[in-house]
């Protein structure tokens, strides 16, 4: 088995997902095809330089439909000649890509890959495609479906996090995100979105509200409570799933779940003869991947079985880990996976996350694996643990290691 390395993790800005956003003119395959430009000139890839390009994107229809992976190769500088698969495992896409890619080279399908995503979530609606697991009733009704966002306050409930507790941990993720746009901490990773006259678009992540503080989020009517209670009544559905809680406890709003925004990430990886060839450095190794199915109720407790398979796939123990990447998709959770494994919270989400900077469906789980390494580089750390909740319940994760 070979090595697979990362020598490389770009990201474009996030962009709100809108019509006001900066990024709302930009399409899915351009704003893709700025990504692979970056990670072409930055690292000198000529030729067929890689294997493949893995792109994950959820809602594939009308633009973001098709094979976009390869859309993507073909709207880009990349040789003609380099194919492209696009994959969909709802919010850990862009992570699968990587893990997919990483997979591949260590089986020796080839010397490298450039593995990522992308979501415009302001372009083409999150739910738009009409999933058959939220509309079709021979699937929901047997599932106890729920939207995610009653999914997000079932753990809530049965955890016993409370709307302050989320409340804090989401005005801790505007305070880090601001403090490591202040200190720079993105510039490694982070491209420049420019028009066709290489104007700037955009240059930073526009959805953050760094002014955010307990009582402005406690002013804020809870999102889910509506459907929950009244129409369509979806707190019925969850309580006859889990009849032991007495009611469903509504404590998330839009201050405290990721945001609706517009991006796109890639990740270089390879062998060593890969870097070699091109001169290049590993960064990091990837150490270890999993994926694992959940409750496809409460859905989003993912991260915490997950981790423990990786764990225990790797030989590692959660205190071998320094550093944690945990999707904020919602508080509730990060808030779990900090109980569940009793971890310090000053190592979870260094700088910020998803609630305070956005979630681009598809390409944040290869956002998120840039940010950790960037994090383990400045910080001087060695091994960290990066991993998401899926919609339908599932949960994925990687582990790298510098070198």
């Amino acid at each position: 088995m070979s090595e697979a390395y990362i020598y490389d993790a770009v990201r474009t800005p996030r962009g709100k997902g809108r019509k006001d956003g900066s990024l709302h003119e930009v399409t899915s395959v351009r704003l893709s095809a700025n990504v692979l430009n970056a990670l072409k000139e930055r690292n000198g890839l000529d030729g067929h330089a890689v294997e493949d390009v893995i792109w994950g994107n959820v809602t594939q229809v009308k633009e973001q439909g098709g094979c976009l992976a390869r859309t993507a190769v073909m709207a880009s500088e990349l040789d003609e000649s380099i194919p492209g698969l696009a994959i969909n495992r709802f919010c850990a896409s862009g992570m699968e890509a990587v893990n997919l890619a990483a997979n591949q080279v260590k089986g020796g399908a080839g010397d490298a890959y450039i593995a990522g995503g992308v979501e415009m979530m302001g372009r083409v609606p999150m739910g738009s495609d009409g999933a058959a697991v939220a509309v079709d009733p021979t699937v929901a009704m047997e599932r106890y479906f729920v939207p995610q966002g009653i999914s997000a306050d079932i753990i809530a409930t049965e955890y016993g996090f409370s709307r302050d507790q989320a409340d804090a941990l989401a005005v801790e993720s505007q305070r880090r995100a601001k403090a490591a746009w202040d200190d720079n901490r993105f510039d490694k990773s982070i491209i420049t979105v420019r028009d066709q006259n290489g104007l700037s678009i955009l240059d930073h992540d526009e959805y953050m509200r760094p002014g955010t503080d307990m009582q402005s989020l406690g002013a804020l009517k809870a999102s889910f409570e509506e459907m929950g209670r009244v129409m369509p009544g979806f707190d019925k559905v969850a309580l006859m799933k889990y009849p032991h809680l007495e009611e469903i406890n509504h404590i998330h709003h839009a201050g405290n779940s990721s945001g609706i925004v517009d991006g796109s990430a890639g990740v270089l990886i390879g062998n060593a003869e890969f870097g070699k060839k091109f001169g290049l450095k590993p960064r990091a190794r990837i150490r270890q991947t999993c994926k694992i199915g959940t409750d496809p109720t409460i859905m989003l407790t993912g991260p915490v079985p997950a981790t423990q398979k990786i764990l225990a796939d790797s030989g590692m123990a959660i205190s071998d880990i320094d550093l944690f990447e945990v999707n904020e998709a919602f508080a509730s959770v990060v808030l779990r996976f900090q109980q569940a494994f009793d971890v310090d919270p000053e190592l979870v989400n260094v700088n910020g996350g998803s609630i305070a900077m956005g979630h681009p469906l598809g390409a944040t789980g290869a956002i998120i694996i840039g940010t950790l390494l960037d994090e383990l580089e400045r910080s001087d750390k060695e091994v960290g643990l990066a991993t998401l909740c899926i919609a339908s319940g599932m949960g994925a994760a990687t582990i790298i290691e510098r070198v």
